[in-house]
Parts: structure tokens; sequence; C-alpha cells
């Protein structure tokens, strides 16, 4: 696709602003494996590993891929250290955060000491809230005043840090998944995910309950939805006004994945191969990016970094409506052979895998944290 190919039909409403129309008419909105049991995709990867192991000797390699990041970015990665390998070419990219950590001190303290750092970095309302540790979007919130942020200090963990991110100035949003080789001046997007927030629009007439209930995607997935908006339920929507339904960009919270591989375009990956290369030995993994239109994005422009993740990142265009289970499992599949021969270079650069038993000492400690993080808007 040409990277000055013109996408008509844009969505110009302000909850996803700037993607492609976002096509609801299928009979199929909802992806059918998109709830599936983590188990049920991963049971043919684990296989694969093992016998990548058994054939490269060493079941560790996806351990180095990214070797600058623990684990690779497997599991129990902090999203602080990840960012702070951005050089000053890439920092230019990535929205600006800081990060905090939850002490025992008073809550007044906390915050007083939270606003000072804020203060600091000429970050303002609104932010965007998330754990330093975490995945599949857990424990993010949205933070528009003093209130919010200070419920959001008081519900998180003690001694576990989080991240305070200027929100995005953008309203559209895609995950990218970039992989480049050791020793190779390029690398290439393999994947591109359209993240649509779900919305249901007013009528005057019925409540937000009823809405929910009526609308095709929503209405299937109220189980998500209804306890998050629990006290507006009664509410009745002006005629025309549209209410989102989730905030953090995650299937398994509730947003509308599309298949965005059409809009990869060798000027986006020109782009992100003149950002990356300046983030600190950065091979594998998925950018989670906000845009201001998909045209300029196809263009390597207008846009700005969420989260740059590691080894464990996941090729998400799978959860398309339309994709079969042929091609998910075929995409899993392909981006970890990719992920162990890009290991087995690493290795023979020199650098040393740590241990299994590291890998699963820290996906406890992980688990474990995520229980007792704020729920998710």
């Amino acid at each position: 696709m040409s990277p000055t190919m013109n996408v008509q039909s844009i969505q110009e409403n302000r909850i996803n602003a700037g993607m492609p129309s976002l096509e609801m008419d299928s009979h199929r909105v909802v992806s059918p494996f998109e709830f599936y049991p983590t188990w049920f995709f991963y049971t043919p990867v684990v296989l694969q590993s093992l016998w990548l192991g058994l054939r490269y000797g060493d079941l560790r390699l996806p351990l180095i891929a990214n070797p600058s990041i623990k684990l690779s970015g497997m599991v129990g990665e902090s999203k602080h250290d990840i960012l702070q390998l951005a050089g000053p070419v890439a920092k230019q990219w990535i929205s600006p955060y800081v990060t905090i950590t939850k002490t025992e001190e008073s809550i007044d303290k906390q915050m007083q000491q939270a606003l000072q750092v804020l203060s600091m970095q000429k970050l303002t309302f609104p932010l965007v809230a998330k754990p330093d540790v975490g995945c599949r979007g857990v424990g993010v919130k949205l933070v528009n005043n003093n209130q919010q942020l200070t419920e959001y200090i008081e519900s998180f963990p003690d001694k576990a840090r989080f991240l305070l991110q200027q929100k995005a100035p953008y309203q559209a949003e895609a995950g990218v998944f970039y992989v480049r080789y050791p020793g190779e001046k390029t690398g290439k997007i393999i994947s591109m995910t359209l993240k649509y927030s779900p919305s249901v629009i007013g009528d005057g007439i019925h409540t937000l309950k009823e809405l929910i209930e009526r609308c095709p995607r929503a209405g299937q997935l109220s189980h998500l939805y209804l306890p998050r908006h629990q006290e507006k339920l009664d509410w009745v929507l002006p005629a025309g006004e549209e209410y989102q339904l989730a905030f953090a960009g995650s299937h398994s919270r509730g947003s509308i994945f599309r298949n965005g591989n059409p809009f990869i375009t060798d000027a986006l990956s020109k782009k992100l191969d003149e950002i990356l290369k300046d983030v600190n030995e950065y091979y594998y993994g998925r950018l989670d990016i906000k845009f201001q239109n998909i045209n300029l994005f196809m263009q390597g422009k207008s846009f700005t970094i969420l989260e740059i993740n590691g080894a464990s990142s996941e090729a998400t265009h799978i959860w398309d409506r339309t994709t079969n289970l042929k091609e998910i499992f075929s995409t899993l599949l392909a981006q970890y052979r990719i992920l162990f021969e890009i290991g087995a270079k690493q290795k023979a650069r020199g650098f040393r895998p740590d241990s299994i038993m590291s890998l699963l000492t820290e996906w406890k400690k992980e688990r474990d944290l995520s229980k007792h993080y704020p729920t998710t808007d």
C-alpha cells in the first residue's frame, strides 16, 4: 500500500476521531475466539517453543531477544525502565510521564509530593495512571483532577510503582508490532491493530443499561460494561450524545480490535526504524501508539508512543472479528519463531539468558501484585 494512500472514510466523532470508520454491520460483531481461555491459543506455542528449544539447544532464548529489558519483557518488566532506554531522538516521540512509588506516608503528603513532581515536569490533567508492572490494561485509569488522583493513590498497593502519563492529544490508537534482527539497520512491522474505544449513542429515551444491551457488540459484552458503569445505568443519555464504555486499549477490557495490516507503509516503518534504533538494544515487541488520523499515521507523522512492550507482546490484529482460527494460530507460531531467531542471534553476540526459574518467580510476583491494582477504566 502506498504511504500516501488516502483513506476516504475517517471517523470524526470525539471518541474515535481519526480512525477509519468502524464497520459494525456484519452479523459477526465480536470475534468468536476473542474470549477463549489463554491456554487454548498458547498450548501450540508452548509445544513449538519446546521443539525450538531443542533445535537451538536453549529454551531460554526468548529471554534475551531484548537484552536491555528484564527477561526481555516476557514478564515482570517495568514500563518505566523500558521507556528510560530511549535516547534523545526516541524521547521526542514518547508521551511524557512521571513515575511514583506508593509509600506508607499519609495520602495527603503523597498527594502533595505527586503534584510537585507533576508541576516540575509540566504535566497537567487529564493524566493516565497505570501500574509500572502489569499488562492487558490492568489498573489503568483516566485521572481528570486532584480527587481522582487521590483515589488512585489510595487504592494502589504499598511499595508498588505507577506511572502518571500525559493524556495524548489524539484519540485514534493502534498497536504496532515491530521486529528487527541484530546487526540489521532496518526492521519490519509484522502486525498493526486498530483499537476502537467502545461507545453507545444516546437517543433521549433509553437508559445507559438499555443502550448497552441493545447494542450489537456491547450487548454481547455487557458483563464487562455494566459493572463498570453501575452508578450511571439508569441515566438517559441525550439524543446524539456519545458515551465511552471503556478507556484502556485492551480487548480483554472491552476495546474493539480491527486488523490494521493494510495500513502498514514503508514510510511508517522507516520512521519506527529511526525512533527505535535510539532505544537501547530493543528488537522485538509491540508499541501502543496514539495518532491524529490514519492518513498522517501512514506517512509516519503526528503520533505519540504510550508504551513500548517486549517479548510477551502479541500480534493483536488476530482478535479482529473476521480472523479465523487457522490464521490466529499461524500468526502466534510465526511471531514466536522470530522471537527464538532473534534470541539465538543475541546469544551469539554474547548475551546469556536468566533461568526459567527466574521467569516463573517474576510471573508469580506480577500475578500476585495485579490482584491489588485499582479497577480498570
